[in-house]
């Protein structure tokens, strides 16, 4: 009787556990689902824009370090910037070009990677970063100044690379490359 008792409490446990097992997995593929609805919905609403493509290069002191980035110029492009994007390669960014020297403010709404957020002066120097940024935050990030362009990286790379204000950022796309 006792042993029947005890199998029976296994049995139960072994339940419990494979119950709370079917639970994770529709767990899972319930937030998987849901992702992949937001992706149709952002490209069914208008679709995804695309960007061109460039070259720049940042001078910390002694060092340059390039980066091949994607250039957003118009208001879509701005809107859109990096969201739905899932990983970007580590030498890779964005570069947001504005048309004259302004301030200007940035968020992470459906932005799914960190980023570092480099904002660059009409002379081309950083003047201000914003490191390791908050995926799918809606706080607004200010320039705190005149900017005529950002520069999104993936996070950590402003440290990893030593990048700080003061910085240059050269490119033809801001007009300061030789």
């Amino acid at each position: 009787m006792i042993s029947s008792i005890r199998r029976l409490g296994q049995l139960e446990i072994i339940i419990s556990w494979a119950m709370k097992m079917r639970a994770v997995s529709l767990i899972v593929i319930l937030l998987s689902a849901i992702s992949v609805q937001a992706d149709l919905h952002a490209q069914s609403a208008g679709g995804l824009t695309s960007f061109g493509t460039g070259q720049l290069t940042i001078k910390s002191g002694a060092k340059s370090h390039r980066f091949f980035v994607e250039i957003a110029q118009t208001q879509r492009q701005h809107t859109q910037g990096l969201m739905f994007r899932r990983k970007m390669a580590a030498e890779a960014g964005m570069l947001f070009v504005y048309r004259r020297d302004e301030p200007t403010a940035m968020w992470m709404k459906n932005t799914l990677i960190p980023l570092d957020m480099l904002f660059i002066g009409s002379d081309g120097v950083i003047g201000k970063i914003v490191e390791r940024t908050v995926p799918m935050s809606e706080a607004v990030i200010s320039s705190g100044g005149q900017v005529v362009a950002v520069l999104e990286l993936n996070a950590g790379t402003a440290s990893r690379l030593g990048i700080k204000p003061g910085d240059r950022v050269v490119s033809t796309t801001l007009g300061n490359a030789p």
